[in-house]
């Protein structure tokens, strides 16, 4: 047996697979120089982006190499989330594995080799969900969105000579191919296992801003130092790790370790081209998870994992590139007049195509009632579909309270790119980046061969009310103005749309805008029943929690709140409590005139009406809110 905390030569290892180092003679080499590699995982990503993970034995794939990439492994579809398509009667799915991305491998650091001395390591293959002959994974969805948008954007480009003169381009130049970038960030919450959170402590902290870039302690500092060097293992190139707005410090034990942690971090790391930024995202999410787990820490990467504290979010970059035949590269977002232009006629185009199909690319970035809890307005959240570009354009700024920016160094054109702020941590990247590329598209397409740049910019800035030829003549697209400040409510309802409350909301979207989902339907990228299919699951998966696990909570923390004055009490007391208890027979007792909403919520569900559910659960969420405020007064007035 190893001996315990031995100093393993992690350089020994091998932890990818580069794609241009996928030859059956070169993967048979690498696996037989690295025998700690004993299994084979084909990591196929479901419309949730869920991956398989299998324990398959090495000597299976090297076997029979070429029939295995060829062909791949079948599974029972109905363990995925493809609802309506993978059905009991037609249940087969092929996982067939992507030889053009990179592949990593998945060390288990408390298994280890007995010949080796290393730890056992798995082969990670990101793949493709077949069905019926047809792809309808994630994954493919983000394919056929990058190869439409490469063929489209190459030919708007070459056949508009005003394009690539706003690129500094010159006419005779053909374009060669173009390139996208991406690039997520992770932030995620740790804490010491069974601490509970203490919200008012937590909210305290953020108000004073006591955390937000601090100095990292103890086992904390460990951990997040030991990631950042695996990633760097993996080529991820790590940027940055930090501390964010979240947490509370840890206290320190009398044996000397650290208790009561609870801390919300960020990891950064640099940019690549869009399916490797989401297969890297999500190895990443993993890799930070095993090491955080193996200090003794837990990881969520809930977009809000505690009420009332700030959530966390995965802002979303996007970049494009043109490559000439020449060899020269030119972003396609920066004008050539760079300090007098705020970005090229595709810039803005890009910018509006997103922000006016916004509402059927929401149900893909928020599909839980997690991710909406984050949404919400005093949390910098992003839930105003308004964009924000500076203002000047030699003054590029960075508003917090906008959907999606643009992001502009003035020492660097090819940086130009767009943030988009929505995204969690559990957010399906692959098919936000697929959403996001149809309707830049979209925008590209419809404006761009027909308006001029001073038409274009023109347009993006103008107020509600004012006619388009793009955009919608009753919406407002554009504010340098912090949204939550300086407008109220009903006036961010009115210039830039209501948010959804809840997620069948924000899935009936897809129903509700027909002509936008058209734009993610264009050259099948999306298919009706791929639509189908991620609509159901969503619904199904919000209605299963509300009832087996949102109500099941909320009648545990109504349960928690127990009357706990003695005789030492003011008429103040009584008064606070009766109000709470009276709001806690409303949400949770049924009496034999009287259904609670509680009742009343799992009935809709149960009947499927989902409209009605919808309604229940944004007055449960009200009147949850208001009991823990009643709860907390009626606390602080006792002795």
């Amino acid at each position: 047996m190893p001996i315990k905390n031995k100093i393993l030569p992690l350089e020994e290892l091998l932890y990818v697979i580069k794609k241009d180092e996928h030859s059956h003679e070169e993967i048979k080499t690498l696996l037989n120089k690295h025998p700690q590699i004993k299994f084979v995982s084909l990591a196929g990503l479901d419309l949730r982006g869920n991956a398989t993970d299998e324990r398959i034995p090495i000597e299976l794939m090297l076997e029979d190499l070429e029939d295995f990439l060829r062909l791949g492994i079948q599974t029972d579809g109905s363990s995925v989330v493809l609802h309506n398509i993978a059905t009991l009667n037609d249940a087969k799915v092929i996982i067939l594995p992507d030889i053009d991305c990179n592949w990593y491998v998945d060390y288990n650091f408390s298994n280890i080799d007995v010949n080796t001395g290393l730890p056992i390591g798995t082969l990670v293959i990101p793949s493709f969900l077949i069905h019926n002959n047809k792809m309808v994974c994630s994954r493919s969805i983000l394919k056929k969105s990058i190869k439409r948008f490469k063929k489209e954007c190459k030919n708007i480009l070459n056949e508009n000579p005003h394009l690539k003169e706003e690129l500094g381009i010159k006419s005779e130049d053909e374009i060669k191919e173009i390139h996208m970038t991406s690039a997520t960030e992770l932030e995620f919450w740790v804490q010491t296992p069974e601490d509970k959170a203490d919200e008012e402590k937590l909210s305290t902290s953020q108000t004073l801003k006591e955390q937000y870039w601090k100095r990292t302690e103890g086992t904390v500092r460990t951990a997040m130092e030991k990631a950042l060097l695996m990633m760097s293992k993996y080529g991820f190139e790590p940027e940055m790790g930090h501390k964010e707005v979240g947490g509370v410090r840890s206290t320190i034990s009398v044996t000397g370790t650290q208790n009561h942690i609870m801390e919300q971090l960020e990891i950064d790391w640099k940019y690549s081209d869009s399916m490797q930024c989401a297969d890297n995202e999500h190895f990443i999410k993993q890799l930070v998870m095993d090491v955080f787990n193996n200090h003794g820490l837990e990881v969520t990467f809930l977009a809000k994992p505690i009420e009332g504290v700030a959530g966390s979010g995965e802002h979303t970059h996007i970049g494009i590139m043109a490559e000439l035949q020449n060899g020269k590269k030119v972003n396609v977002f920066s004008h050539k007049d760079f300090d007098k232009r705020y970005m090229s006629s595709i810039g803005f185009a890009s910018l509006m195509g997103i922000l006016k199909n916004y509402e059927v690319i929401n149900p893909f970035v928020t599909s839980t009632n997690d991710a909406l809890n984050r949404l919400k307005p005093g949390f910098e959240a992003p839930i105003c579909i308004v964009s924000s570009i500076g203002h000047t354009a030699d003054f590029p700024s960075r508003n917090r309270s906008i959907l999606i920016g643009l992001i502009k160094d003035m020492e660097n054109p090819f940086a130009t790119r767009f943030e988009l702020r929505a995204p969690n941590p559990n957010s399906n990247t692959y098919l936000v980046l697929a959403t996001c590329y149809q309707s830049i598209l979209d925008g590209v397409e419809t404006i761009c061969p027909k308006l001029s740049l001073d038409e274009i910019e023109k347009e993006f800035s103008k107020e509600a009310g004012e006619e388009g030829y793009y955009l919608e003549k009753d919406r407002q697209y554009r504010s340098e103005e912090d949204v939550f400040e300086h407008y109220n409510q009903a006036q961010r309802n009115s210039l830039f749309g209501t948010p959804p409350s809840t997620v069948y909301e924000n899935v009936r979207a897809l129903d509700d805008y027909p002509e936008k989902l058209e734009v993610l339907l264009k050259a099948d990228v999306f298919t009706k029943p791929i639509i189908d299919s991620y609509k159901t699951a969503t619904i199904d998966i919000w209605s299963n929690e509300l009832k087996g696990r949102i109500i099941e909570d909320n009648m545990t923390l109504i349960r928690n709140l127990t009357k706990i004055h003695d005789d030492e009490i003011s008429d103040l007391d009584i008064v606070n409590w009766n109000r709470l208890n009276l709001l806690k027979w409303d949400l949770m007792k049924d009496s034999v005139d009287k259904k609670s909403l509680f009742t009343l919520l799992r009935e809709a569900i149960y009947e499927e009406d989902f409209a009605k559910a919808s309604e229940y659960q944004i007055l449960m969420n009200e009147k949850i809110k208001e009991l823990k405020i009643l709860y907390s007064n009626y606390k602080k007035n006792l002795f």
